[in-house]
């Protein structure tokens, strides 16, 4: 309902659902550290919009713990139905995966596209669907076999 009002509205609607990387991650981090406050409120209602219109959830909150990152993961698809609970660093996750549970995501990590992962991946590995399994490992951070 909002996108048929023009001017500032329109503007200001606009910014607050659409995924910005950088600006979703420095808005997260801010909320995550805990600095509470009118500003940590505001980051966290773009956030939330950002992440219902891109149908995602990466578990951020001011009174609860937020889910926990390493590292910023690699997000080539946007947030697209992405939900997240604990990864480790540069991870690759694919559009509409979901990461579901108390479960351990290794660094360097690959996840399918629509992958359910409800068990540890290890590091440098690469899950996929239908169930998630584990299909290649490697030794290096490039992901290389």
């Amino acid at each position: 309902m909002p996108a048929q009002y023009g001017g500032p509205v329109k503007k200001f609607w606009n910014r607050v659902q659409h995924f910005d990387y950088d600006k979703y991650w420095k808005m997260r981090d801010y909320i995550v550290a805990r600095r509470g406050g009118l500003k940590a409120w505001y980051y966290l209602y773009r956030i939330k919009k950002m992440d219902a219109h891109n149908n995602a959830s990466l578990g951020t909150h001011i009174s609860f713990p937020c889910a926990d990152f390493l590292g910023h993961p690699i997000l080539p698809h946007g947030l697209n139905g992405i939900i997240v609970s604990v990864i480790g660093e540069n991870v690759l996750i694919g559009a509409g995966a979901k990461i579901i549970g108390n479960v351990k995501i290794g660094d360097n990590a690959k996840i399918g596209a629509g992958c359910i992962v409800t068990v540890d991946v290890p590091a440098n590995a690469t899950a996929v669907m239908p169930h998630p399994r584990i299909i290649t490992m490697s030794n290096d951070k490039d992901g290389s076999v």
